[in-house]
């Protein structure tokens, strides 16, 4: 069982790095007010998405301790996250506050998951 979490957790780390990743290339056309979400952030968000669901299932099947209001707290910044990335997927242009608001809520998901014990 180990080896299985283990799996999906380097997932949902690809995952966090193919978001964090999208927007971090894309900070210089934030400067110049030409950001976009591109593919790679939408796909990023997804895979933690459903990686961080099958961790909980599978720390739970395990009985192992999980930290629910954590996990609630994680998912909520996430949801708000995939929406704001979803809807403006297609947009040619999105504005400097609404990108820096979902590389700033990525980076307090990173940290709410290393700090938050």
């Amino acid at each position: 069982m180990d080896a299985l979490v283990n799996v999906f957790v380097a997932l949902h780390i690809i995952g966090v790095a193919s978001l964090l990743g999208g927007f971090l290339t894309r900070m210089k056309a934030m400067g110049t007010g030409t950001a976009r979400f591109g593919p790679a952030m939408l796909h990023g968000a997804l895979t933690m998405l459903i990686t961080g669901i099958v961790l909980v299932g599978l720390n739970q099947a395990d009985d192992n301790p999980v930290n629910n209001i954590k996990i609630g707290v994680k998912l909520a910044v996430l949801v708000v996250i995939l929406a704001v990335v979803y809807v403006k997927r297609d947009e040619e242009t999105v504005p400097k506050g609404l990108f820096g608001a979902v590389g700033g809520l990525t980076l307090a998901n990173v940290f709410i998951a290393t700090l938050w014990t």
